[in-house]
């Protein structure tokens, strides 16, 4: 499976790769620090601060990336890689994109079944400074459970200024095997230049748990 997964992520990578050789090519890098890595409302690093790279690659319609963080499960796991790719357009006035996310873990125990694979389909519409966003992602084998699990996540932005801006969103995770959960979370940024900026967000869900629960999270990303 680890394989499957593998192979299928990185043909995403690979396909914008190859469009770069045909077309001009614009590449990103990212870095960040916060103070916990909070995925879908769960804390990814036992509340513990992470510090994360990434890249993005951009050649015409298509885009791929790669994204590395550290995490903490109790377990020897010790950093999430993440490969995704896909395809983005506008049609009507929205902004849509579709595409291809793998998430990998590594020193994950034996057996643990983390790594995994999502599809993504997503859209978007800007309302004078507002943004509004839905997005849905499937995936067929989902960590560390073995079934089929659905996100679903209604977003938003609005730049209050220049270098201000509020956001926020709400999803609800849809598991096989556990209880559905909703998440949300709201969120402050603001831009100290063109590549520094700092983000303050509140993150929530109805899961009672050490890791789920209420928390602030401090943010300062680097984009160049």
């Amino acid at each position: 499976m680890r394989i499957y997964l593998a192979s299928a992520a990185a043909a995403a990578l690979l396909l914008a790769a190859g469009a770069a050789s045909a077309q001009s090519a614009e590449v990103a890098f990212n870095a960040t620090v916060t103070s916990d890595y909070v995925f879908r409302g769960f804390s990814q690093t036992d509340e513990d601060p992470a510090f994360q790279l990434g890249a993005d690659l951009t050649a015409g319609a298509l885009y791929a990336g790669a994204w590395a963080s550290n995490v903490d499960f109790g377990d020897d796991t010790k950093a999430e890689f993440d490969i995704y790719g896909g395809v983005r357009g506008e049609a009507a006035g929205y902004e849509w994109d579709l595409g291809l996310v793998g998430y990998f873990y590594a020193d994950a125990p034996s057996g643990a079944d983390y790594d995994y694979l999502e599809v993504k389909a997503a859209a978007s519409r800007a309302i004078g400074p507002a943004t509004l966003g839905l997005a849905v992602y499937y995936s067929p084998d989902f960590f560390g459970v073995d079934e089929t699990a659905t996100y679903v996540e209604l977003n938003g932005e609005w730049a209050v200024t220049d270098k201000i801006s509020l956001s926020g969103a709400v999803g609800e995770q849809y598991l096989d095997v556990n209880d559905d959960y909703a998440t949300w979370n709201l969120g402050v940024g603001y831009a100290l230049n063109d590549a520094l900026g700092v983000d303050l967000r509140y993150h929530d869900t109805d899961v009672d748990g050490v890791l789920s629960e209420s928390r602030f999270v401090a943010s300062l990303s680097l984009g160049f």
